[in-house]
């Protein structure tokens, strides 16, 4: 599905990494590891095409970017440090609006809500929500996505202990859907019956 080949990112003068590249394939995942700084963050904002590329390629299902590039963004989601939702709309309107977006108008937003433990909270004002909770509609977004590729960086960020089932629950739920995930994280996840392989970033 994914393939990177040579990559190389430079910040001004100094080269974040050079001469990376890896294959995904659909069901797989990918866990990107590495010390802070060491450019992890960087990666995935590069293959979501957020950071320019130095060098190298990226191809989605055996087309180059930037010429895939409207069939990648429709089948992959990012998931940063940002929870890239609208605090004055509650979960079930980001929800709704997250879905009109890509076209996903038929989707069970109620379903997702209870998925994510937040249905007594999904008329509530994002603003109002805790850091944990917040995080929720973020895996809400997932769900509503309906995309092969999911590119989470620190996933885990505010959840508590049934957070992080949560998520090692839809990871593992996509995968076997046959859906692809590359992530990051510094606690490692439980994902019995996935093809996970990992990858180094730096030194």
């Amino acid at each position: 599905m994914l393939l990177a080949q040579d990559l190389a990112v430079f910040r001004g003068e100094h080269c974040v990494f050079a001469g990376l590249g890896f294959e995904l394939r659909s069901g797989e995942v990918l866990q990107l590891h590495g010390d802070n700084g060491s450019g992890k963050t960087t990666l995935l904002r590069a293959l979501c095409t957020l950071l320019p590329l130095e060098q190298g390629t990226i191809s989605w299902r055996g087309s180059a970017l930037p010429g895939a590039r409207a069939q990648y963004f429709s089948e992959m989601i990012y998931s940063g440090h940002s929870e890239a939702i609208k605090s004055d709309l509650s979960p079930r309107e980001n929800l709704i609006a997250g879905a009109a977006l890509r076209g996903s108008d038929s989707i069970d937003i109620d379903a997702i809500i209870e998925r994510v433990g937040l249905s007594d909270k999904a008329e509530l004002s994002c603003r109002s929500l805790s850091a944990g909770q917040r995080r929720r509609v973020t895996l809400a977004r997932l769900l509503t996505s309906h995309t092969a590729l999911w590119v989470l960086d620190e996933p885990l960020t505010s959840l508590d202990v049934h957070g992080r089932a949560l998520v090692e629950a839809l990871i593992v739920e996509h995968a076997k859907q046959g859906g692809s995930v590359i992530y990051t994280t510094h606690q490692p996840l439980s994902l019995d019956g996935c093809d996970v392989r990992s990858l180094k970033i730096g030194l």
